[in-house]
């Protein structure tokens, strides 16, 4: 249980119920832990975006563990499957299906210490429930501390939180005046916490609500089309008033953007509210289809801002009141709380991590919390600020200033030489600034092919090299960029 644990709260209990729900272990040969799911789906989503969380988590538990391997149990014969570890484990292939049989007596602690009271697999187990639109309407699980009297309000975010509020507030019967409100922030700016509060007050409203993350989205459709019932899938998703989908930017797969942006289309077409979450604005979604990003951006966009001092603050207060319920000899003095404020710049996480390991130490040690020891407890939370994350947009807009051309200029077709340089040096800006790939940089520039921005890029760093000139007023460029 003590694995199952870390991983709830390492991934969230949405996550963990969607994903780990059905896994069964197999065996424990030599250092390799063998898991089975039932569908092949199932297997390359575990093996693409949580094998290392898995594996680090039996790990800790089990330092004989180094690698683990997934399987689909439904079929016949076992498929060969990608074993993740460490060293140069990294790779292998699945465990012999002789040596994993011989382990089960081996393995039967593991699993009741991973699965707790799961059925062992020797007993005649019940069938399956298939995930379909029961368990998809039914949504992701909310936490009842998300609603909107214990979110920390200040300017950053004030603007989110009067517009989720007004969502949440509307009558079944008024028609939506923000659809769809669309919040995007980074990372533990309180994007889930909004989402969730206005899930929590609608539903006050007599309006049925539904509350998911892109990935149950994601599984609730494929189980729903292997299940035979996409249909009524289909049909219960649109009849609902309020969808609210967090973590949109994970939405993949061509077969569910399209569904995705029908049911879009079906509900704000019938006036049904629609709340989406992401970590950018939707202009940024490159990989999600044209028709979705259009979709939400013609919305209410409202980009949730970092975390400001005061706000820090007033955040780092409501965790201490909150811990101290719990334990009353909990002491922050005031000078405390400014001193960490003032150290945890990132996000209301670190800030929720910066309280539990102060009242480790309080508790722990026994001494009065001061400012050393705060020092000492949070010194792994504070980190150097991050550099600033560069927009294409705001590349070809600053280029096309500096050499005096329109920004429609440098997106169009044109091929003369005032134009083509800077175009050049745009592209050439947005690969060394930004994480996009070539055919995504392309796709920003007027929809050239990715060979176009490749030979940009080498043509001015060529030139660079042999022109001082070229070179200063690039490097000015990016310093401008990067202010």
């Amino acid at each position: 249980m003590r694995i199952c644990r870390r991983l709830r709260a390492d991934v969230g209990e949405d996550v963990f119920s969607s994903w780990f729900g059905r896994l069964e272990l197999e065996s424990l040969v030599d250092g390799t832990a063998s898991l089975s799911v039932p569908t092949k789906f199932l297997k390359s989503w575990i093996q693409s975006h949580y094998a290392e969380k898995l594996l680090a988590a039996l790990a800790m538990e089990f330092p004989a563990v180094k690698r683990l391997s997934v399987s689909v149990r439904s079929s016949n014969r076992p498929a060969s499957s990608l074993v993740i570890g460490h060293g140069d484990g990294v790779g292998e292939i699945a465990v012999d299906v002789s040596e994993r049989d011989a382990s089960r007596a081996a393995a039967a602690d593991l699993s009741a210490k991973f699965f707790g009271a799961q059925r062992p697999r020797e007993s005649a187990p019940a069938k399956p429930a298939e995930v379909g639109e029961t368990d998809i309407i039914a949504g992701s699980p909310l936490d009842r501390r998300l609603n909107f009297l214990n979110f920390s309000v200040g300017r950053s975010n004030q603007l989110a939180f009067a517009a989720a509020q007004r969502v949440a507030a509307a009558s079944p019967e008024e028609p939506p005046l923000f659809n769809p409100l669309y919040l995007h922030a980074s990372v533990g700016l309180g994007k889930t916490h909004l989402l969730q509060a206005v899930a929590h007050a609608a539903t006050t409203t007599k309006r049925r609500v539904i509350y998911l993350t892109a990935e149950r989205f994601m599984y609730g459709f494929v189980s729903a089309l292997k299940a035979q019932t996409a249909i009524a899938f289909k049909e219960k998703l649109r009849g609902i008033d309020v969808l609210i989908i967090d973590d949109i930017q994970f939405l993949q797969g061509k077969s569910i953007q399209q569904e995705f942006c029908h049911t879009l289309n079906a509900l704000i077409d019938g006036h049904r509210q629609i709340v989406i979450a992401a970590d950018r604005p939707p202009s940024d979604l490159d990989s999600l289809d044209e028709r979705v990003r259009s979709r939400l951006a013609g919305g209410l966009c409202v980009e949730i801002g970092g975390l400001d001092e005061a706000l820090r603050v007033k955040i780092l207060e409501a965790r201490i009141a909150a811990a101290k319920l719990a334990h009353p000899n909990f002491d922050v003095p005031p000078a405390v709380t400014a001193y960490v404020a003032a150290a945890v710049q990132t996000n209301g996480r670190d800030l929720d991590g910066a309280v539990n390991r102060l009242l480790a130490h309080a508790s722990l040690n026994g001494a009065p919390l001061g400012i050393e020891t705060a020092e000492l407890a949070i010194r792994d939370l504070v980190r150097m600020h991050e550099p600033k994350r560069v927009k294409i947009e705001d590349i070809q807009k600053l280029v096309a200033t500096h050499f005096n051309v329109s920004r429609a200029d440098i997106l169009s077709s044109r091929r003369t030489a005032n134009v083509v340089r800077p175009r050049q040096i745009a592209m050439y800006l947005s690969k060394a600034l930004t994480l996009r790939s070539l055919p995504e940089i392309g796709r920003r520039f007027g929809g050239r092919d990715h060979t176009t921005v490749l030979h940009a890029v080498r043509k001015i760093d060529g030139l660079a090299a042999k022109d001082t000139t070229l070179s200063e007023e690039i490097e000015l460029l990016k310093r401008m960029l990067m202010e």
